[in-house]
């Protein structure tokens, strides 16, 4: 059973007060991965939103059998896997990097607990789309410097 000290150290909740994080407790599991283990693929319904307690996830997209492109890795205290609050299927593949220890939010059912108490869903929002935004700035910084860097493009940059 997950308690309200397992989530210290996790970004995303600590501007919640303490009775909005005991409203979430009942659907969180700590779940233990081993290294190169799946967290979730790409494409298969998003139903859990995670937080990275120990070790390393990195987040991959599979563009053949013979490439794959490592977005980000994840540290521990912060979460992925956003596309569970979205109730959309994942967009990546988060795989363990080493031997991980994961809180595991059932998306659902913190859904039905947002809705029943706006304040919890208003904060929990925001600081997911603090989350979102961030990684939308690192992806278009990775952007910019491939295109930057691609000798085709370069003559077009000067």
């Amino acid at each position: 059973m997950v308690t309200l000290d397992d989530l210290k150290g996790i970004v995303l909740l600590s501007h919640l007060t303490e009775e909005m994080k005991e409203k979430l407790l009942p659907h969180m599991e700590l779940r233990k991965y081993k290294q190169d283990e799946f967290v979730f693929r790409e494409g298969e319904p998003a139903a859990n939103f995670f937080f990275l307690r120990s070790g390393k996830v990195v987040l991959e997209k599979r563009l053949s059998d013979k490439m794959t492109v490592t977005f980000g890795s994840v540290k521990p205290g912060y979460s992925f896997g956003w596309s569970a609050m979205l109730r959309q299927p994942y967009t990546t593949e988060a795989i363990c990097a080493e031997p991980s220890e994961i809180l595991v939010l059932d998306a659902d059912k913190t859904h039905h607990t947002m809705e029943a108490d706006n304040a919890l869903g208003f904060i929990f929002s925001q600081r997911l789309l603090r989350v979102i935004k961030r990684r939308l700035e690192v992806r278009t910084e990775q952007f910019v410097k491939a295109i930057a860097n691609n000798p085709e493009c370069m003559v077009l940059l000067e």
